[in-house]
């Protein structure tokens, strides 16, 4: 399945716990004044690539703890995403996914593609870059708007549920 990329990047330690394998996708809606990735806003730039070679990435590196789906907007581009994840799964890594959106607004327009993809991952970094928010010392967030979502528990208990660190690691 093509999806459209700004960028794969090998061995990351900053987009989520562990070593991982990050995929910017191409393409965002929200243009976030101050967002570190504005190159990642043009629908139409970036490159098509090809899931089956980031499935391939990840088999290939045995210290990959998880991936991580970013952008641009991943969300924008459930189905490649998914199979992305799923295969992951598969592969015994977790799942995180930084979004734009906001997970009530996730939930209220449950689109089916979208509902899938979430389905699939672990972690969800939800909210927009703020940039009156911002902030160094946050882990793994850019701005303290932003929430990090276990997943699972959050679609198990009805409302949000906040990862915590031990939960995985």
């Amino acid at each position: 399945m093509q999806i459209r990329l700004s960028g794969v990047v090998n061995d990351s330690i900053v987009d989520g716990p562990g070593i991982r394998l990050t995929v910017f996708t191409q393409g965002c809606p929200h243009h976030c004044p101050g967002c570190h990735n504005p190159q990642t806003h043009d629908p139409l730039g970036g490159y098509v690539g090809e899931t089956d070679l980031i499935v391939a990435a990840l088999a290939e590196n045995p210290l990959l703890d998880g991936v991580t789906l970013s952008g641009g907007e991943p969300l924008d581009q459930p189905l490649a995403c998914k199979q992305i994840a799923e295969k992951a799964i598969k592969l015994g890594l977790n799942v995180w996914v930084y979004t734009g959106y906001l997970w009530e607004q996730l939930l209220k327009t449950a689109n089916p593609d979208v509902m899938q993809l979430l389905q699939q991952i672990d972690v969800l970094i939800d909210g927009p870059f703020l940039k009156d928010q911002r902030s160094l010392e946050l882990l793994y967030c850019g701005s303290q708007n932003q929430r990090i979502i276990d997943v699972k528990k959050s679609f198990q208990s009805g409302g949000v549920v906040l990862w915590e660190r031990e939960t995985y690691f």
